[in-house]
């Protein structure tokens, strides 16, 4: 618990010091100086991000990140609607009682073909994970109620300032929690369009967009790209053509490729949305764990643009929630009706779980071990696929694998059928058209490092058709 402390708002502001580093993590440093120096104690209160961000003459967004490191090394703690604290050094994140044993039934129920994060291994950080259950428990009753369809105004606040960690400062009258990613486009497109209508998307594509066009009658046409993602001739050229619903795109570690979108293409595809007023429709799956990707296409196209950013790859695929924010143009009243006709609301135990994670800081914790360990996972891949032609990313969860000539899906496919490996054909990610020869492999999920870097062996063997004859 927090001690009552003193008020700072008007007495403490950081003194930043003279280094290379970025500026949050100065501010975050400064605040671990001065707690070492005795100026800020256990259960001090901190001033309001904006007002330090005007003192040091810095970006809000700077500030929140700083305060955002500060927590994740355990120096501070943030509760929405009472401020952010010094934290106590007896503070503990122990769970209060010991977990029971993992249920059988439930530990091998996983599906490895999906696009999984890397999941943690360390105790520590799976008890303090662990520990926020004793909120949700704290709260049961209240929680196994209906909730508001967009998610609480407490929740909505948690979710916005997680959001202002990664760079996201979107208005929280036009943020919905949604019950996944999924839930929110399927959602969008029954606003945007109608059986028969044309919806734009890149040539390979998260095969869900594929399942939702298919449920919903829309034709799915892929537009053309090159290295920098999305060709935006091809895309002008196409829209006198078919004059679709909307553009679907996930610009940030692209599914199933991996490439991330530069700045620059962003905002030519922004200009070429403007021009014939074509709704964007920005699938953010990666958001929360790629370090240092762009901002958001939607950033450039408030009032075309549905920004969805999903929580499952960073936290894990059973929370089932999305922060989906509403371009200034819609509805949010329709737009909550669809997702209420849909699926009646987000899980608030999932919601109270995940918020906790937020205000006691870990969630950074296992923000930065995702990344670490996607990108220990990456180079492994690297060092032994070495010669096999692929694509990744450093903190990306899979690769894209283009096979050599002679070298058939289907053959590689079989030859590691049985292993624990994640492995999904071109034919699952290509809109139209014959599928090249390619794969996409996960790298995330359950399997050990151990068995990826066996399973990684076997795969080099197959791709590079080592002893098909015996």
């Amino acid at each position: 618990m927090i001690a009552a402390g003193r008020d700072l708002l008007k007495q403490w502001s950081p003194t930043l010091p003279t280094s290379d580093k970025p500026r949050y993590v100065e501010i975050a440093d400064a605040i671990r100086t001065d707690i070492e120096g005795g100026l800020l104690k256990p259960g001090d209160r901190l001033p309001p991000q904006r007002g330090v961000a005007q003192e040091l003459g810095v970006d809000f967004s700077t500030v929140s990140r700083g305060y955002a490191e500060a927590v994740r090394r355990g120096d501070i703690e943030s509760f929405v609607g009472r401020g952010t604290f010094v934290r106590s050094q007896t503070a503990s994140a122990e769970p209060d009682a010991a977990l029971e044993a993992p249920d059988p039934r439930r530990i091998l129920e996983e599906d490895p073909m999906m696009n999984m994060p890397p999941e943690p291994d360390d105790p520590a950080l799976v008890a303090r994970m662990a520990s926020g259950l004793n909120h949700v428990a704290a709260n049961l009753v209240p929680l196994l109620r209906y909730q508001s369809v967009r998610g609480g105004a407490a929740d909505r606040e948690i979710a916005r300032i997680w959001m202002q960690t990664s760079g996201l400062d979107y208005a929280a009258d036009r943020l919905a929690i949604t019950p996944g990613a999924h839930a929110s486009i399927y959602a969008i497109l029954t606003l945007l369009s109608e059986p028969g209508q044309t919806l734009f998307c890149e040539t390979l594509t998260y095969p869900g967009i594929r399942s939702i066009a298919s449920r919903l009658g829309l034709r799915l046409i892929g537009v053309p790209s090159d290295k920098d993602g999305l060709n935006p001739e091809a895309l002008e050229r196409m829209i006198t053509e078919h004059w679709p619903a909307a553009l679907y795109l996930n610009p940030t570690l692209q599914n199933p490729t991996t490439k991330t979108m530069p700045e620059h293409r962003r905002r030519e595809i922004a200009e070429v949305l403007k021009r014939h007023d074509l709704q964007l429709i920005e699938d953010d799956a990666y958001r929360f764990v790629a370090s240092e990707a762009p901002a958001p296409m939607a950033s450039h196209l408030p009032d075309l643009a549905w920004h969805v950013a999903g929580i499952s790859k960073c936290f894990g695929a059973g929370l089932r929630l999305a922060y989906t924010t509403v371009p200034q143009r819609a509805e949010m009243g329709e737009f909550s009706q669809a997702l209420r006709s849909i699926n009646v609301m987000a899980s608030p135990l999932s919601l109270a779980l995940l918020g906790r994670w937020i205000e006691d800081g870990t969630a950074l914790e296992i923000q930065s071990f995702v990344r670490r360990a996607a990108a220990e996972r990456q180079a492994l891949a690297q060092e032994i696929l070495c010669g096999c032609f692929v694509t990744s990313a450093p903190e990306a969860f899979n690769l894209w694998v283009e096979l050599p000539r002679g070298t058939s899906r289907a053959e590689v496919m079989g030859r590691m059928a049985n292993r624990q490996i994640g492995i999904m054909p071109s034919d699952a990610f290509a809109v139209l058209g014959q599928p090249g020869e390619a794969l996409r492999v996960c790298l995330g999920g359950p399997i050990s490092l151990a068995q990826l870097r066996e399973d990684l062996v076997a795969l080099r063997d197959a791709i590079l058709r080592k002893d098909w004859l015996g």
